[in-house]
């Protein structure tokens, strides 16, 4: 009997629990607050969290319950990531719930999402500096475009073995918006510049939304066909948006298709975290990287801002430029915050949106050159 109950015991994850396994449930835990106390992404951190929990939870290897083992339900799961399938669900839902409004009401603005691109190709080159492969160096680079489904979806691709590590990167730097990049705004700018207030935009016209995404997804994918996948769902889910006649599938992809891929990705990247993959001196490396990305992102769209303020006859308020990210629409929601601190009457969310959703297609554009640059090396 002694010997059975010993035998249980060391079947149970007490028995096999690391103090590596410690540390990331506490990572999730900290994930989960965030979230729920915080309202810090809710959608993205609770599921990442969670999945953190499930992914470190010491079981034995061979009983087909671990994330990396071929023949788990988790394993199975997890293939939507390695494969790329989870990400462009999102974007189909983004697509549906996107309004170009704004950025067909001044399309000048759109230079700014291209700007903020800036970052993931200065952070490929540290990457190249710390000695990580050029496929690893790309994957790295984009977490700065604050996309954690183009992240995910050019890390499965380039360098599958670091989507843990980089996709929990990305998916935090997302949720830490608030939070990081107020200072940035207010180191780079004046205050006489967040004062600036900005004109009312033209209206702008059906027929115009609903040949937007068609004519921009032609040109974007004849200029990076890798982006195709990304950039044809986000197109297409838009096009259901304005076509009315198919608003029942853009109700669908904006909130069944979205959330169900929301949570089986945020789940099983989560999950992923499994201790003894996860605790390595490149993830350090990654989540460093991945910091200095963002903030050079954000840098680069103000900066960029304040420049064509020199060629502008009405300038624009600086702080848009950190909206060039795309994390939408937190980035144009910290834009607004930040300009209502220094004036509560001066409202800059909708004109925040512009470089806010131009910067999601140039995330997908630049993760779509990176991955036909790194082609021939992998080949």
């Amino acid at each position: 009997m002694d010997a059975l109950f010993i035998e249980f015991f060391q079947n149970t994850g007490f028995y096999l629990l690391d103090y590596r396994n410690v540390i990331m449930i506490l990572v999730g835990l900290i994930f989960i607050y965030l979230g729920i106390a915080k309202d810090y992404e809710p959608l993205l951190l609770v599921p990442i969290g969670f999945g953190m929990l499930i992914g470190n939870i010491p079981v034995f290897t061979g009983l087909g319950l671990g994330i990396y083992e071929e023949n788990s339900v988790l394993h199975y799961l997890y293939f939507g990531v390695t494969q790329g399938i989870y990400p462009p669900l999102v974007f189909l839902g983004i697509g549906a719930m996107t309004d170009f409004s704004t950025l067909l009401a001044r399309p000048v603005l759109m230079l700014l999402g291209a700007a903020a691109q800036a970052g993931i190709f200065i952070t490929f080159i540290g990457a190249l500096a710390l000695g990580f492969a050029p496929n690893e160096a790309s994957a790295i680079g984009i977490i700065g475009g604050a996309d954690g489904p183009t992240a995910i979806f050019l890390t499965a691709k380039l360098a599958p073995q670091l989507i843990g590590p980089i996709a929990v990167a990305a998916y935090s730097y997302m949720a830490l918006v608030p939070v990081i990049q107020p200072p940035i705004m207010k180191l780079l700018t004046t205050r006489q510049e967040r004062l600036i207030r900005m004109e009312e935009p033209r209206k702008v016209t059906k027929r115009e939304k609903m040949i937007f995404p068609i004519v921009a997804f032609l040109l974007c994918c004849f200029l990076a066909p890798a982006a195709l996948p990304l950039l044809g769902m986000l197109c297409f889910g838009n096009v259901l948006k304005e076509a009315v006649v198919t608003e029942r599938l853009a109700r669908t992809a904006r909130n069944a298709i979205i959330d169900t891929a929301t949570i089986l990705l945020g789940v099983t990247v989560g999950a992923s975290t499994q201790a003894d993959v996860f605790l390595t001196k490149e993830s350090v490396y990654i989540f460093i990287l991945g910091a200095l990305a963002f903030a050079l992102a954000t840098a680069c769209g103000l900066i960029f801002a304040k420049l064509m303020n020199l060629f502008l006859k009405t300038p624009i308020n600086p702080l848009l430029g950190a909206a060039g990210v795309s994390a939408v629409p937190d980035s144009a929601r910290v834009v607004q915050m930040v300009g209502q601190k220094e004036d509560p009457t001066n409202f800059l969310l909708m004109h925040a949106m512009a470089p806010n959703v131009s910067g999601v297609i140039g995330s997908a554009i630049s993760a779509g050159v990176l991955w036909s640059l790194m082609k021939a090396y992998l080949m």
